[in-house]
C-alpha cells in the first residue's frame, strides 16, 4: 500500500476504535465539517450535532466491529475507502445484536495533509429505492 492508502485505513481504524471506546469527540473529529454519515440507508445526516447524538446513541450497545479487509482507492486529494463489515453489540435488555455491512466512505486530504471522512455510508451493500419519474 501506498502512504496514502496507509493513512486512509489508519483514520478509519482511529475512528472504529474511537466508536468502540465512546470517545465521540474523537469520532467527530474523523470528519470534514460539512461531512454526510448515512446512519440509516438513504437518510444522510450532516448537521454535527445530530451527528454526534446518533453516535452516542449507537454506541450505548458496546459495539464491537471487525472488518473482513480493506480496499482504499486514491486519487490526488481524493480517497475511498471500502470495506465489509460485522457488528456485534448488546441491546438494553441484553439480547445480543449483530450487524454486517458494505462501509463505503469518501474523504479528502486537508491542507495539512491528514485525511478526514467527507461522505461515509456503512451501509453500501444496500440499495436506495428511486420512485420512477
Amino acid at each position: 500500500m501506498t502512504q496514502d492508502q496507509t493513512q486512509v485505513q489508519a483514520l478509519v481504524k482511529t475512528m472504529t476504535d474511537a466508536f468502540m471506546a465512546k470517545n465521540i469527540t474523537a469520532v467527530m473529529q474523523s470528519y470534514e465539517p460539512g461531512a454526510v454519515v448515512a446512519f440509516e440507508p438513504g437518510k444522510p445526516i450532516s448537521d454535527p450535532e445530530a451527528m454526534a447524538a446518533m453516535f452516542t446513541a449507537m454506541s450505548g450497545v458496546n459495539p464491537v466491529f471487525d472488518y473482513a479487509g480493506h480496499e482504499v482507492m486514491v486519487s490526488g486529494d481524493t480517497a475511498l475507502h471500502i470495506a465489509p463489515w460485522q457488528m456485534t453489540g448488546t441491546g438494553p435488555d441484553g439480547t445480543e445484536i449483530q450487524q454486517s455491512g458494505l462501509s463505503v466512505a469518501v474523504l479528502r486530504r486537508q491542507a495539512d495533509g491528514a485525511w478526514l471522512m467527507v461522505i461515509d455510508n456503512p451501509h453500501g451493500s444496500r440499495l436506495i429505492h428511486v420512485a420512477a419519474d
